[in-house]
């Protein structure tokens, strides 16, 4: 977020203050006004691009049924957010495992379908969608059973890019993975286009939508279906 302790102590006296003044208790959203008072606005070619990217991962995570999605917020300066749940009865199958692998792609197929251009958003950190997705395949491949070479074997390892660098064909089988995910996320979102355009035009607006935000566009989507 880019501020200091001070800061984080003078935006909660701030609303607390906030919600004396109205009789009522802090609230999530007086600390999200604080919060958003203090730092420079993001540039509104970055804006539409952070909200196409978490509107992407949010419409894939519903079409396939993954869970509810919490929270969508691109108001941090350094990219979105999403906050999503996955329903605790979702089976280790590989269908879920290539659900799982269509939704971290969803936010790069997002950029690319609407902006033709991808950033680095999607990379760069051991965190990013990029790296979670590359460890998924990797150990769908290694680990889980699902490889489509020795399936039966278990080889796991604590550093899967040694391993990709060296093993040439893996490496081959895990990209693999990762295209055709990045394809059925693509697929998903030309089919809720609608959908997918709603929520990223009321995510650039609001810059942070909470569930009941995000559900009210993705159930109405749902009928259009």
């Amino acid at each position: 977020m880019g501020l200091t302790g001070a800061d984080i102590e003078r935006i909660v006296r701030e609303a607390r203050l906030k919600a004396r003044r109205g009789k009522r208790a802090m609230r999530y959203e007086d600390i999200e006004d604080g919060i958003r008072g203090h730092r420079p606005p993001v540039p509104h070619n970055l804006r539409w691009r952070y909200a196409f990217h978490e509107a992407g991962h949010a419409v894939v995570h519903h079409a396939l049924d993954l869970g509810p999605v919490r929270g969508l917020n691109i108001d941090t300066g350094e990219g979105g957010y999403n906050l999503v749940g996955f329903h605790v009865w979702a089976t280790d199958t590989l269908g879920w495992y290539e659900n799982m692998l269509t939704m971290l792609m969803a936010g790069r197929a997002a950029e690319q379908l609407v902006l033709k251009r991808v950033s680095s958003g999607s990379g760069g950190t051991d965190d990013s969608d990029l790296a979670r997705a590359t460890r998924l395949a990797f150990d769908m491949e290694r680990t889980l059973g699902f490889g489509t070479e020795h399936p039966l074997l278990y080889r796991p390892h604590r550093d899967p890019g040694a391993v990709l660098d060296r093993d040439t064909e893996l490496a081959a089988r895990v990209h693999a993975r990762l295209e055709a995910a990045l394809d059925r996320a693509a697929a998903i979102l030309r089919r809720r286009r609608p959908t997918f355009h709603a929520l990223a035009k009321a995510l650039f607006e609001a810059q942070a939508m909470d569930e009941e935000a995000v559900l009210q566009i993705l159930t109405d989507g749902d009928l259009m279906c």
